[in-house]
């Protein structure tokens, strides 16, 4: 019985993780941000890893760029006469956050880590509040 116990769970692990997998391009793609910037957030005052710091603000740069293309799900929520300008609202955000990442490689590259540590800090604050305007709830979460 345990046996049989086991050999169901594993072979439902990867359902599981099937079901957590982003449903969306752009999910997919925050995803991706979202991993780079918590690695650079813990790194980011540590001039000797600047060069993979850069590697992740390039990752979150490229999947910024990306998504800024796209339109948030949540959109389908919105009264038609206000989707088009919540789309708009969300690609100048995301304006704002790309120029961020720009300013932080520069920081980065001219090895000012206390400067980076605060764009870092603001990049966060821009996270949470485009969260909070065009990400819908987390399944998980209700």
């Amino acid at each position: 019985v345990l046996l049989f116990a086991l050999a169901c769970s594993l072979a439902a692990s990867p359902a599981v993780r099937a079901a957590e997998a982003p449903e969306t391009e752009m999910g997919a793609k925050m995803d991706k941000m979202s991993g780079a910037f918590r690695a650079l957030r813990r790194q980011i005052n540590d001039a000797s890893k600047n060069a993979d710091s850069l590697a992740k603000v390039a990752t979150i740069k490229e999947n910024a760029i990306a998504s800024a293309k796209l339109e948030p799900a949540l959109k389908a929520d919105k009264p038609a006469a206000e989707q088009k300008k919540f789309v708009a609202d969300y690609q100048a955000e995301m304006k704002k956050f790309i120029e961020l990442c720009g300013k932080l490689e520069a920081a980065l590259k001219a090895n000012d880590n206390a400067l980076a540590a605060k764009l870092c800090g603001e990049m966060g604050d821009a996270q949470k509040a485009g969260h909070k305007a065009y990400k819908k709830d987390d399944k998980k979460k209700k």
